[in-house]
């Protein structure tokens, strides 16, 4: 039983090492950062645009991700509880997609009621993007406040989220 103990315990230290060393990659959080300006089409209203600026006075969680990433798939559910029960403003930008067909239907398959935008490679960039799900939180200043990488529960986004 000791050596099973062990074990897990090993295994949760390795998991957040990685975690610290592929989070290091993203933008500073600690609040003083800006988070990079973003003018991006709403999905099926392509016509219509949602910049940055519409966040301010608001704390928000910017989640990225990926039609075919099956954690975004997991974990996405989670961000709509938060955002449902009304603790959580969200908003989802799509990047590496083939189609609007391909990101309609996923979140469709989802149920996301919140806000969906169709990213490109110039935010990915901005925001250093390089793997899926990645998200901000910005705070009321549209300043980076929060970051993480991978799956998250519904405790892990409501407490940074908050």
């Amino acid at each position: 039983m000791k050596k099973i103990v062990i074990q897990i315990i090993a295994a949760i230290m390795i998991f957040n090492l990685v975690s610290i060393f592929k989070e290091s990659s993203l933008l500073d959080s600690s609040g003083e950062l800006a988070a990079p300006y973003f003018y991006l089409p709403l999905l099926n209203k392509v016509d219509e645009k949602v910049s940055l600026a519409e966040f301010k006075d608001q704390k928000t969680v910017i989640y990225f991700f990926a039609p075919w990433c099956s954690i975004c798939r997991v974990s996405m559910p989670n961000l709509q509880n938060k955002v449902t029960d009304g603790s959580l403003n969200a908003i989802a930008i799509a990047l590496d997609f083939d189609s609007q067909e391909q990101v309609t239907e996923f979140t469709k398959d989802l149920g996301i009621s919140f806000p969906v935008l169709l990213g490109n490679h110039q935010v990915r960039q901005n925001y250093q993007i390089k793997a899926y799900p990645t998200y901000y939180v910005i705070d009321e200043n549209l300043k980076i406040s929060g970051r993480s990488m991978a799956y998250s529960t519904e405790l892990g986004l409501a407490i940074r989220g908050s």
